[in-house]
């Protein structure tokens, strides 16, 4: 395991002395409430990133129920929390997961964020500022709800994911989080993935209904990421801790997943400029220069 950490250290940090040129796209993957599958959405969505030659480093910044690395089967050694703390460096706590994708482990740590002394702060963007070209995008899996932390995120980021399903509780939720946050932030570009629908037609109907009223009362355009069908696989992966993707590649959930993963790949992210990837992320998190 150490000798594994040691040889994925060397390899970041040989990219980073290359200086590729990559644009980083940021992306926040959110919901209005729990149990949607947001964080099974997050890592597979990487992983069908990840197979059409994108490196991706995904962030689990879900404050109380972390648990991408649950979902690999992997025990997570370090987390933000140690970078936070000053203890670890950025390149030590990226793990691998399987295919390539690269993780951050989540947790206590993130609650933080909003709260750190100045040394803390500078030590933590001049650190997370070093991901900088070194990944095509980079995921934050946020908590359900709407956090302070949460907020930030969705702020910060290039792009946010909204996933809902069709129940009339999970649409209501997450048309309650785009109405706040919209409230709160200007320019943020949402996008809306439905999961767990019966079928195409359903999962177009719900999409319309929250395009509808955000539209109709928010003035805001939403476009459909996609929609994933309800599929007995996803929990059986769950289950064994294998994303789904991976135990069942042939399935449901898995075709739709990589369908969408392309059309992401295919869409161009915000253009570059000085306030585009990880340091244009990091002046609007922290409202600094």
């Amino acid at each position: 395991m150490n000798d594994q950490a040691e040889a994925l250290r060397h390899m970041v940090r040989n990219q980073e002395l290359r200086g590729e040129g990559r644009i980083t796209r940021i992306v926040t993957v959110t919901s209005g409430k729990g149990g949607v599958g947001k964080s099974n959405f997050s890592l597979n969505f990487a992983l069908a990133l990840s197979r059409l030659g994108k490196k991706v480093l995904v962030f689990d910044a879900d404050i109380s129920m972390a648990n991408i690395d649950v979902l690999m089967g992997i025990s997570s050694t370090y987390s933000l929390y140690h970078l936070l703390k000053q203890e670890k460096t950025i390149w030590e706590i990226i793990q691998e997961g399987p295919q390539g994708v690269h993780f951050i482990a989540g947790g206590s740590g993130f609650k933080d964020l909003l709260d750190l002394s100045t040394s803390q702060l500078d030590y933590f963007t001049e650190q997370i500022g070093r991901l900088q070209g070194q990944y095509d995008v980079i995921i934050f899996d946020t908590g359900a709800g709407l956090s302070k932390e949460t907020v930030k995120f969705i702020a910060a980021a290039q792009e946010t994911i909204v996933v809902t399903t069709p129940e009339p509780t999970s649409l209501t939720d997450a048309y309650a989080l785009i109405k706040m946050v919209t409230a709160m932030e200007d320019g943020v570009k949402f996008k809306l993935l439905v999961n767990r629908a019966v079928d195409a037609r359903e999962g177009k109907a719900t999409a319309d209904k929250i395009a509808l009223v955000a539209r109709r009362f928010l003035e805001l355009e939403i476009p459909v990421l996609g929609i994933m069908p309800d599929d007995p696989n996803v929990m059986k992966a769950v289950k064994k801790q294998t994303p789904f993707t991976i135990s069942f590649p042939g399935t449901g959930a898995s075709k739709s997943i990589n369908e969408i993963a392309v059309r992401f790949a295919d869409a161009s992210g915000s253009p570059a400029s000085a306030n585009s990837g990880v340091k244009g992320f990091l002046q609007r998190m922290f409202k600094r220069s």
